[in-house]
């Protein structure tokens, strides 16, 4: 995909059309004339045109397209209306009190069409069920697949999920360094500011808790999570028992949640009070039941103690923890662990 064209006169517009681009990441073209915006006008994923270049377009006989945006400093009169329509327009944006508005429809041309972003909520039924690890694992599995996912620590007390990753050593931002409340969040710019793994054309990054320090206000995780549903990607959030205001803003946003609990009676008892919180917001939940059964638990039994459908249940993972404490990456072969993480993720992409 190319870059948007600007064909833009007004030099307080140019300012103002600039720094919207630079505030969300976007590289601009900017071009002299209509001649120079022609051989440009198909295949750049957003045109900006000031009043009198969408004049000079309509007169010129330019086709109607998706993406282009008129700006102007006072209201649009009727022949800017006219030719706006004439090509399509999607806004016409005075500035700079339509500010927002631009930042954002340049925020979509950068970042490409929506088309399959899914939002994962991941949870443990008590201390220690696995709940990290299997996020990772997604994470994991999304990468051997070829996209882009993006694990979102929602834990200030899990002692930072770049350790689950092996991804502690990596330069990038965390959540106690990432100044961000509220508003959009350019998924490019998140993406190449956050440590995590590549592998060909997928990418897997983590956005995680600082080993100390506050974990991530509500606004912040609406916003990431939103930046990374747009980018069309599979965004994993590793949500605490404890429901918080950031874990709550990750369940509310989520296509699926993932419960998981291992097969023993303490398990189940602390899962039911989880299962009512997290039922009361309306979120699609299910079970990934882990073994082993001390008791003989079967994962029917565990299901209708808790009162949630089965996804998966998955046998141990040999040598979990020797591979957590090495920095070995869970979920990176064949073994229950991946097995399972590619069930919950053949489920999120039915939701």
């Amino acid at each position: 995909m190319g870059r948007p064209v600007a064909l833009v006169a007004e030099e307080a517009l140019v300012d103002e059309v600039l720094h919207a681009a630079a505030v969300v990441g976007c590289e601009l073209e900017r071009v002299a004339d209509v001649d120079a915006l022609r051989g440009r006008w198909s295949g750049a994923p957003a045109v900006v045109l000031d009043e009198g270049a969408a004049l000079a377009c309509a007169a010129a006989g330019l086709p109607r397209r998706p993406g282009v945006l008129v700006v102007g400093t006072g209201p649009p009169g009727e022949a800017t209306w006219r030719c706006a329509l004439e090509l399509g327009a999607e806004q016409v944006v005075r500035l700079p009190d339509g500010r927002g508005g631009l930042r954002a429809a340049l925020a979509d041309a950068v970042e490409g069409p929506v088309d399959g972003g899914r939002v994962l909520a991941v949870l443990g039924a008590r201390g220690g069920a696995g709940a990290s690890v299997l996020a990772v694992a997604v994470g994991r599995a999304v990468l051997a697949a070829g996209g882009h996912a993006l694990l979102v620590d929602c834990d200030p007390l899990g002692g930072g999920l770049d350790l689950t990753l092996g991804a502690e050593r990596q330069e990038g931002l965390r959540w106690p360094a990432l100044r961000l409340t509220e508003g959009r969040v350019p998924a490019a710019a998140l993406r190449s500011a956050l440590p995590g793994v590549r592998r060909g054309d997928g990418s897997l990054t983590v956005l995680s808790c600082g080993r100390t320090g506050p974990g991530p206000a509500p606004e912040a995780v609406v916003a990431v999570v939103e930046a990374g549903r747009r980018a069309g990607g599979t965004v994993v959030c590793d949500v605490p028992r404890q429901l918080t205001g950031a874990a709550c803003a990750a369940l509310d946003r989520a296509d699926l949640a993932v419960l998981v609990v291992p097969a023993d009676v303490k398990a189940c008892v602390a899962a039911r009070g989880l299962v009512e919180q997290v039922a009361a917001r309306g979120v699609r939940l299910r079970a990934v039941v882990r073994g082993p059964a001390p008791g003989g638990l079967s994962a029917a039994e565990v299901v209708a103690a808790v009162d949630v459908p089965l996804l998966t249940a998955m046998r141990p993972e040999p040598r979990l923890a020797a591979a957590l404490d090495s920095g070995r990456v869970p979920g990176a072969g064949r073994g229950p662990l991946a097995k399972a993480a590619r069930e919950v993720l053949e489920v999120l992409g039915a939701c």
